[in-house]
């Protein structure tokens, strides 16, 4: 029986994946790297890449990119997207790379895998990431429960986890952006997710123009509303700017009178009040 794509390039360490010393370290000229096909991992010009472009200032590529050749002639990167982007910030002219006769799948995993553990990866980066190593994984034949469940080994999460970004994925990308910034908690960006494309824009539409954060029990009633037929634009702005009713409980004096003796303050009353709700709750807790 041949072993899945998880199984043959499954990680611990970046050498894992190269190969070791077996590897053959070969230095290629700048401009003859390309970025991976719907790479989903930002590359940017910024306090990471300062530390990174000093890095290899002072020492050089440390850890070669991983590259398969290109139809079309050069190669295209797998791994070490940031590298070159840094060796070009640096003027330099060729970059040391690893040349892999990789299939789709597996360049895919591997891009992957290379990738999602930064610390600093959005929502949206691994949303796009699990879903592309999804489908190259259910393409290589794997099952579906188990291919979440490996996916969120080798990147330290749960296959749940895994599941809820790859929903994320069908979020139009201004509400993934929004994700993003964080005006769309995830649990909710997984509830928008099942919208179809034109109830999407009507809840872009309208959190563009109010200064809210989509809850997730609004992002509910959203979906609820979208799956038994009734969203309406309309719809959607009066769930999302409806507001929690503010509790007014007044206890009368008189009904007090019978619990506490008139020498009480009110505030050993409050005390007393919350303290026996205190065991209420615990009790409601625990089933009693």
């Amino acid at each position: 029986m041949s072993r899945s794509i998880a199984d043959k390039l499954k990680i611990n360490s970046y050498m894992d994946i190269i190969g070791g010393d077996c590897a053959e370290i070969v230095n290629v000229p700048i401009v003859d790297l390309y970025e991976f096909k719907d790479h989903p991992f930002r590359v940017l010009d910024d306090e990471k890449m300062e530390e990174t472009v000093e890095s290899i200032r002072q020492n050089g590529v440390l850890n070669p990119g991983i590259v398969r050749p290109r139809i079309d002639g050069g190669y295209e990167i797998i791994a070490g997207h940031r590298r070159k982007r840094a060796c070009e910030i640096l003027g330099l002219k060729e970059m040391p790379v690893i040349i892999r006769n990789y299939s789709d799948e597996e360049a895919i995993v591997t891009m992957v895998d290379t990738n999602i553990q930064r610390e600093d990866i959005l929502p949206s980066e691994k949303a796009h990431a699990y879903k592309m190593k999804f489908d190259a994984m259910k393409h290589q034949g794997s099952a579906g429960g188990n291919t979440l469940n490996t996916i969120g080994q080798a990147s330290g999460e749960s296959g749940k986890t895994v599941q809820r970004y790859i929903r994320l994925a069908e979020l139009s990308e201004p509400l993934l952006k929004m994700v993003d910034n964080k005006k769309i908690p995830i649990r909710s960006g997984v509830e928008l997710s099942y919208l179809k494309g034109k109830e999407q824009e009507w809840v872009e539409d309208i959190l563009k123009k109010c200064d809210v954060v989509l809850t997730p029990g609004k992002a509910e009633k959203i979906r609820w509303s979208s799956e038994s037929k009734e969203l309406t634009k309309a719809r959607t702005q009066e769930i999302i700017n409806q507001r929690r009713n503010k509790r007014k409980i007044v206890i009368k004096n008189e009904s007090l009178d019978s619990y506490f003796p008139e020498n009480m303050t009110d505030k050993e009353i409050e005390d007393v009040i919350f303290m026996l709700l205190d065991k209420w709750k615990q009790g409601k807790a625990a089933g009693r």
